[in-house]
Order: structure tokens, then C-alpha cells, then sequence
């Protein structure tokens, strides 16, 4: 048993892709930054403007009076 009493031997998502990734520390968090603003480029590039249109922003319940 570890330290925290709910840890029971695995790390989730975040522990497996730092395993994974190759260098030291500073070369990991390199890696990482990279591939936070990659994802949210994609995101704000493709992703937010294909599902813009299925999302119900513009439909709005108050009537102009």
C-alpha cells in the first residue's frame, strides 16, 4: 500500500504517455508542451468548427420585445 490510501499501483493515462516518452525531464516536458498546444490547435481548427453547427448556440427561448 502506498502512501494516499485510494493509490493502488497505477498512474492512469498522464503516468503511461510520461513513460513513454524518450529524454530526461526537461526534454519530457518539451514533449509534453508540444503536444498540449498541438492538441489544441487541432481542437480550435477542425474539431470546434465541424461541431459548431450540431450545437445549439443560436437557438435561443427569449423573444425580442
Amino acid at each position: 500500500m502506498g502512501l494516499v490510501p485510494w493509490y493502488d499501483g497505477r498512474d492512469g493515462m498522464y503516468g503511461w504517455i510520461w513513460r513513454h516518452l524518450p529524454g530526461n525531464t526537461w526534454v519530457k516536458a518539451l514533449i509534453s508542451l508540444v503536444l498540449v498546444v498541438a492538441v489544441v490547435y487541432v481542437l480550435f481548427q477542425y474539431v470546434f468548427p465541424w461541431a459548431e453547427p450540431l450545437l445549439p448556440f443560436n437557438d435561443v427561448t427569449v423573444d425580442n420585445q
